[in-house]
Formats: C-alpha cells, sequence, structure tokens
C-alpha cells in the first residue's frame, strides 16, 4: 500500500518512455470482475462500458451519467446484457451501503464540481463492500493534445483538484492506495472537422469559441495533420484503492 504522502500526480518518466496501454485491456489484467457487482460513474458514450460488459463475467454493471443528452442516447442505443443505464451524478449515487464490488470512473472525476468531489469520493467508500476496489484514471496535464485542447478548456486547475481530493481520502483512511498506473493512450482524428466534432461540440460541456480562437485552435491541431490524419499519445494515472476491511 502507498502512503497519500507518496501518491504522484504525474509520471517520473518522460512522456515518450511511458508505455502504451489500451485502459480497458489493463482494468482486465489488473481486477477480478468475476460475479463482481461493479457501478460505473461518468460513463459517457458508454464504450468502455460495453467492452468490459463483452469481456469479463461480471454480474451486473450500473453505468452512471450525469449528462441528460448522452444519457437518453445511452438509453436508445444498444444495451448490453448484465449493464444498466442510469442518469445520476458521483455525488449522490443511487446504490445501498456496500453493495459494489468495482467502482470505475475513467477520466470523469475531474468533471465532478469541485466542491462536490469530496462528497464523491465519500459516496464510493460507502457503496463499495470492504476489500471493495475503485479504479479512477485521469487524463495528466501533458502532451501535444493537451496543449491544443488547453486553448479552449484548460483543466488543469480541476485536474489538480481531483487528484487531491483521492489524496485527502487516502490520508483519512477510507481508502488505500494499491498502486498507481502511469501509460500513454492513443486519439487519432482524421481531419480538423472530426476534432472538432468530437472535442469541441459536447453535449457535456459548452464550448463557445471566438471565430479568432477557433482558428487558432485548428492551426495548432493542423500542424499535427498527416496523410492518414493526427494522431496523439496522451499521458494517462489511474489510482487503484481498495476500502478497508
Amino acid at each position: 500500500m502507498m502512503l497519500a504522502q507518496a501518491m504522484r500526480l504525474t509520471a517520473e518518466e518522460d512522456l515518450a518512455a511511458l508505455p502504451r496501454a489500451n485502459e480497458v485491456s489493463l482494468i482486465l489484467e489488473h481486477l477480478d470482475f468475476a460475479d463482481a457487482e461493479v457501478l460505473e460513474l461518468g460513463c459517457g458514450k458508454a464504450d468502455k462500458t460495453r467492452q468490459i460488459a463483452a469481456a469479463a463475467p461480471v454480474r451486473r454493471i450500473r453505468a452512471l451519467e450525469v449528462d441528460a443528452v448522452q444519457h437518453a442516447r445511452n438509453l436508445a442505443g444498444e444495451c448490453p446484457p448484465r449493464v444498466d443505464f442510469l442518469q445520476a451524478g458521483a455525488e449522490a449515487i443511487p446504490a445501498e451501503d456496500g453493495s459494489v464490488d468495482i467502482v470505475m470512473m475513467f477520466k470523469s472525476l475531474h468533471h465532478v464540481p469541485v466542491a462536490a468531489m469530496d462528497q464523491a469520493l465519500a459516496e464510493i467508500v460507502r457503496v463499495l463492500r470492504p476489500g471493495g476496489v475503485a479504479w479512477i484514471s485521469e487524463p495528466v496535464f501533458a502532451g501535444e493534445l493537451n496543449e491544443v485542447m488547453r486553448l479552449f478548456h484548460d483543466e488543469q486547475t480541476v485536474r489538480q483538484a481531483a487528484f487531491d481530493a483521492i489524496r485527502r481520502a487516502v490520508a483519512a483512511g477510507q481508502l488505500s492506495l494499491e498502486r498507481q498506473l502511469f501509460f500513454r493512450t492513443s486519439s487519432r482524428y482524421g481531419n480538423f472537422a472530426d476534432f472538432e466534432a468530437r472535442m469541441i461540440r459536447v453535449t457535456h460541456t459548452e464550448h463557445r469559441l471566438s471565430p479568432a480562437l477557433l482558428a487558432e485552435v485548428e492551426r495548432r491541431f493542423s500542424a499535427h495533420l498527416g496523410p492518414d490524419g493526427a494522431e496523439f499519445f496522451s499521458p494517462q494515472r489511474v489510482d487503484m484503492l481498495i476500502k478497508p476491511r
């Protein structure tokens, strides 16, 4: 177990030295999903939800999404067996005390309002059974894609706040830090229109870019374009936490 003081916000290695990994493959490697009651907070489009449901022998996955538009899309799409989609936020989880084996947050804690982050961690502790695991991944504030994104959506403050909330929960003994994992993920965009649709014109956040700022974002993005589009490698951190028995 790691102490809160030993937790790292970023990896010690340079970005290029971090291993490339698929996060679904990582979580399947590190966690035992056999007959597990799983809760995902901030499931977004639920791509990872579907992959895990298809690959792991879970009992059930309850996938929560606070964005009403995305939640409606999840309900309208194909729902895998053993998956329930619910509209709710991490700070008020509709689950009984000690009823969950695994909680997953894929890059969603920093989207929780800063004032509610401690409450979200307390809710995770509440619903986890003793010995249950929380897998919380967060993007590291670094990399070329981050430099483009920060022009219109700078998340440095909220990502730091999410890390601090986790560290407070560990320092208070609510959760024990089993390990931290640092790795890189790849994202590819065919052109700027693809990037704009996926990263700017999203339903969960209203980005209002002036024509001048939009032009600057396109200029910065286009510097990475090649014959096959633009590929970015972004650093990620996983805090794997356990509720004490």
